[in-house]
């Protein structure tokens, strides 16, 4: 099995050293029935001495089965661990575009339930090794199976069972908190899917929202697993190693102090009921194992980036003054595929640029290829003349709000930024909607246009060169949309930030420096007397141009 043959390469020798552990287990157990068969079936001397030394046996049987079984479930937890950190670094590694062609639905499939197989695989896989291993080293006891006298144990059952009730309940405790932080991986997870192109332009936000939040739900769900599986465990081998005790008392009672006479079938009901659990368990875990390397042949499928090491925080920003799109194409995969391109435009530094276009005309496919969250299928991007070295670097110059964004609660950026923050919570009219604590928004239950705001007071925390808006005003009231473009807009080109704005309210358009339409795929700058048209009734420039 794949799945099996990954863990022992990346644990070697702990899979080995289980391996062996698991062996004496069983080697022990089958020295136990041996004991039995030889010490007890009929009486030897003294009794006394030889019960003594069937309670060592047993106890020396339990210590040795529950270590061997709790070390490969830890073994295996510690993989799943890996494994799921791997997973999640490699969908912050992979490029946007590869991330919406498979979709949040696999992805999310994989994280939750493809993990969720795996890791009960390794909770099941010791019932399948314990099992295994017992049947083939007891098989030569398999020809002498006979009905064992278990009515003399009562009381030792019931005692076993009740401790194996408490412990089955220790189970449940620690199932209902690793089902708590199994939620909050999940919201974990779907801020990392949703706000993926966001976490791709601020590399110190993904690096946050890794090692801050996820890795420590992640740790607590580790915990509590294997803290439950540890009673379940516990409950499981103290109910078949009580029972092999209780036969080995059945024996004891029946030739050390003569309650009854002995037969050679007394081993055969020994040995099977020996086998029984683990054997049964053995069987029922098979398919858990198969399920497992199904799921962990569905992750392999999604084609994801290989993870980089760590997260390269960009360098500095440099004293940049032009970007360029030279002859820049792409088309999304499948038959017939919308195409974009080629585009040739250049934004100098400080510019007030609004791109307009119907719906599905290419502007927010522009708007990626332009944050470098895309890449291009032909052409290339040049930063002042220069091809881009340093795509992390590039991305760094970004601070976007698309129409599909995802709203983080955490306010990171360079410090200080209290009065940055200050000053735009009043520019926004959010400060009364907003509770604000060592840069957590406690609240962002809010309407669709004041999350926008609570977005765009999130880029500007980030303290970007250039700005971009993908319709950014279409959720804002009428006044406070007049806000935005006649207030707003060129408080931010005070400040030196680059523009890019995507917008359908041709009232503000002669506000922009430069006016680019994106008709079909192919971007076009207006000026003159088209411009002046389009800014009069932008509608109107649309029918103009449709054929009767």
């Amino acid at each position: 099995m794949e799945l099996l043959s990954l863990v022992y390469r990346q644990y070697r020798w702990p899979f080995i050293a289980i391996t062996l552990l698991s062996l004496l287990s069983a080697v022990s157990g089958i020295g136990v029935i041996a004991f039995i068969n030889q010490y007890l079936i009929e009486s030897v001397g003294d009794p006394l001495p030889i019960l003594g030394q069937l309670v060592g046996l047993i106890f020396l049987l339990l210590v040795i089965t529950l270590g061997s079984q709790l070390a490969l479930t830890t073994l295996g937890h510690h993989f799943v661990y890996r494994l799921r950190g791997r997973l999640l670094k490699q969908l912050l590694d992979t490029d946007v575009a590869r991330i919406r062609q498979i979709g949040q639905g696999p992805l999310l499939a994989s994280l939750s339930s493809d993990i969720g197989q795996i890791t009960i695989a390794f909770v099941r896989l010791p019932e399948l090794v314990q099992g295994l291993v017992l049947t083939l080293g007891s098989i030569i006891y398999l020809g002498l199976l006979s009905p064992a006298l278990l009515g003399v144990t009562a009381l030792w059952v019931t005692v076993t069972m009740v401790v194996g009730w408490l412990l089955v309940n220790r189970v449940y405790r620690h199932l209902a908190h690793m089902r708590q932080a199994e939620d909050r991986l999940y919201q974990n997870y779907q801020s990392i899917i949703a706000g993926s192109k966001e976490l791709a332009l601020n590399r110190e936000r993904a690096h946050f929202v890794y090692h801050q939040l996820y890795e420590q739900n992640a740790r607590d769900y580790r915990r509590e697993i294997i803290r439950a599986d540890t009673y379940h465990l516990s409950a499981v081998n103290w109910s078949n190693i009580m029972m092999l005790g209780a036969i080995g008392l059945v024996f004891f009672l029946a030739n050390g102090l003569g309650w009854a006479n002995t037969n050679v079938a007394a081993t055969f009901a020994l040995t099977l009921l020996f086998l029984r659990t683990p054997l049964l368990q053995g069987i029922g875990a098979l398919p858990t194992l198969i399920s497992a390397q199904v799921a962990f042949d569905k992750i392999a499928t999604l084609n994801l980036a290989e993870p980089e090491p760590a997260f390269p925080l960009p360098p500095a920003p440099s004293a940049w003054q032009r970007i360029e799109l030279e002859e820049v194409s792409f088309h999304y995969q499948g038959e017939g595929g919308f195409a974009v391109g080629p585009i040739n435009l250049t934004i100098e530094r400080g510019e007030q640029i609004f791109i307009i276009g119907g719906n599905g005309s290419g502007k927010s496919t522009l708007a990626m290829l332009l944050t470098g969250l895309y890449q291009p299928v032909s052409g290339r991007i040049l930063l002042d003349g220069e091809p881009i070295a340093d795509r992390n670097a590039y991305l760094a110059l970004f601070s976007a709000i698309f129409t599909d964004y995802h709203l983080f609660q955490h306010l990171l950026g360079p410090e200080p930024k209290e009065a940055l923050v200050a000053e735009w919570l009043e520019r926004l009219q959010m400060g009364s909607k907003l509770a604000i604590e060592e840069g957590f928004i406690a609240n962002i239950d809010l309407s669709q246009g004041q999350r926008k705001r609570v977005a765009l007071l999130l880029a500007l925390a980030e303290q970007r060169e250039v700005m971009l808006f993908d319709e950014w005003a279409a959720d804002q009231d009428p006044q406070f949309r007049r806000i935005f473009y006649q207030l707003l807009l060129p408080r931010l080109k005070a400040m030196g930030k680059t523009v890019i704005a995507i917008s359908h309210d041709d009232h503000y358009f002669p506000l922009a420096d430069r006016l680019l339409e994106m008709r079909q795929g192919q971007l076009t700058e207006l000026t003159g007397e088209r411009r002046e048209q389009v800014s009069r009734d932008a509608v109107a420039h649309l029918d103009s141009e449709v054929p009767v």
